[in-house]
């Protein structure tokens, strides 16, 4: 089935936290996995995901760091993975896999955002790779798991991919970069993915989601200035559509009410903000509320999984390892 692309009246908002979207719903004996989630949106879905009774494994670049951030929250396990380095996503993958344990939700929160240019990997745009690409992997990699839990995997965009959709003639900007530019096409991934990994895994029984989580003040805009940072307020505040700063629990609410609400059930491949499905942006919307055309198109979604295969040699869906032949 497909899911359109319009609000279904959940009764939550701009300002419910993730206490109003989890009340009522008991996520004990699941797993969850959340990347980044040992600081700002990700470390709250954590103890969201935590206080409702998930197992929560979080994957972490700075490992140190998560376990000072995490403890006392839950149970919670931290792992090392650094999303950059494909390699580091394989041992991972590997670890987990070797735990013979079945995923029922997964949020790829962590990202990069308009960082200075940099590369990584065989030359890649680091936020295409560490956003889009590393999480491609990791899903691809986990897909046992993640088919064995039948759940769901949740894809933290944002309304940044309205400033791009994908450079599909110089995805890793070899011809000129723009940070804004590469950001907005790494958030249009973000959406891409979610969409066609759940054209391919609803026969599993798998689900997959997009969000915009709000305009937050997290870590994210750590490679901002602070002039930086005001224009970028000043551009959103002036949006027909702005609701204003959330907390961070009322921004990870979002991914929080996508990764375990019964109201989605039976639904997929669609993207949402302030808990709820979102509705196609108007035209010419910047920074806005909605979702951008090229960021629900299936056609672009299966060039952007085949895209990614090629570049990456992983798809769980030409081969039973995760790995094509």
């Amino acid at each position: 089935m497909t899911t359109q692309q319009h609000r279904i009246n959940t009764g939550f908002g701009a300002r419910s936290t993730t206490s109003d979207v989890l009340r009522g719903i008991d996520l004990s004996g699941k797993l969850a996995i959340v990347t980044g989630g040992y600081s700002g949106l990700g470390l709250e879905t954590t103890r969201a995901l935590a206080g409702a009774g998930a197992h929560v494994v979080v994957p972490a670049r700075r490992r140190a760091t998560a376990q000072e951030a995490l403890n006392g929250v839950g149970a919670v396990e931290v792992e090392e993975l650094d999303l950059a380095d494909l390699e580091s996503v394989r041992s991972f993958t590997e670890r987990f896999l070797a735990s013979d344990r079945g995923i029922d939700l997964m949020v790829n929160n962590a990202g990069i955002m308009a960082c200075p240019e940099t590369r990584v990997g065989p030359g890649w745009e680091a936020q295409f790779a560490t956003n889009h690409l590393g999480h491609y992997v990791l899903v691809n990699r986990l897909w046992p798991a993640i088919e064995r839990g039948g759940g769901r995997v949740v894809s933290v965009s944002s309304n940044g991919h309205q400033l791009s959709d994908i450079h599909w003639d110089d995805v890793h900007f070899e011809r000129g970069y723009d940070k804004w530019q590469a950001y907005g096409q790494a958030k249009t991934a973000n959406a891409l993915f979610a969409l066609h990994l759940d054209t391919l895994g609803r026969e599993a029984g798998v689900r997959a989601f997009s969000l915009h989580p709000g305009a937050i003040l997290t870590q994210l805009g750590r490679h901002m200035s602070q002039e930086e940072l005001a224009e970028l307020k000043s551009t959103i505040a002036v949006s027909s559509t702005d609701t204003g700063l959330k907390t961070p629990e009322q921004g990870a609410a979002t991914q929080v009410w996508a990764a375990t609400s019964p109201q989605l059930e039976g639904m997929g491949g669609v993207y949402c903000e302030d808990c709820d499905i979102a509705e196609p942006a108007g035209k010419d919307t910047f920074l806005g509320s909605g979702v951008s055309p090229w960021a629900t198109d299936p056609e672009r979604a299966a060039r952007l999984w085949r895209l990614s295969a090629e570049l990456t040699g992983v798809d769980a869906f030409t081969s039973g390892t995760g790995r094509r032949p």
